[in-house]
């Protein structure tokens, strides 16, 4: 079992996430859309050669989706009963296509379930970064985590 049982889980924990992904203009195009967002920020080369940012940016609910997918592996893969809620999401810096991204994740808050005794809610801080080591993005992820079976 890959992920992290609740009662193994500690506040400060930190997971230096070994998967990194480079992003596409497939993988920006694709998703913005699947998820009908018309906005010329993911869709127009030549209109975002006249912005701040000379060039398309890549949608941001891609980027937190695939900040939280890469941490997946490491934190709650089989052991999380539901994801409970992103907070705190924030895109300091633009994404672009051909950018690859790594993502670290710290434990932040537990607190044991009050209908559950089997299980607990976690608190993650999750950033993403490019090569560069500039943050893209960060958010809080919580969600109800499943302690050690009792053998």
């Amino acid at each position: 079992m890959p992920g992290v049982w609740f009662d193994e889980m500690y506040v400060g924990q930190e997971f230096d996430h070994p998967i990194r992904r480079t992003v596409t203009e497939t993988d920006n195009v694709l998703f913005t859309a699947m998820t009908h967002n018309p906005a010329l920020l993911h869709l127009d080369e030549e209109y975002m050669k006249g912005t701040e940012f000379g060039a398309r940016i890549v949608n941001s609910a891609f980027t937190l989706g695939l900040m939280v997918g890469i941490s997946v592996g490491d934190t709650t893969l089989g052991t999380a009963v539901a994801n409970l809620g992103w907070d705190e999401v924030r895109f300091p810096k633009p994404l672009f296509h051909g950018d690859t991204v790594n993502v670290r994740s710290e434990v932040i808050e537990l607190r044991e379930s009050k209908s559950r005794p089997d299980a607990g809610i976690v608190t993650f801080l999750h950033q993403a970064f490019n090569q560069h080591g500039d943050l893209v993005a960060s958010c809080k992820r919580s969600g109800l985590q499943r302690k050690k079976p009792v053998s």
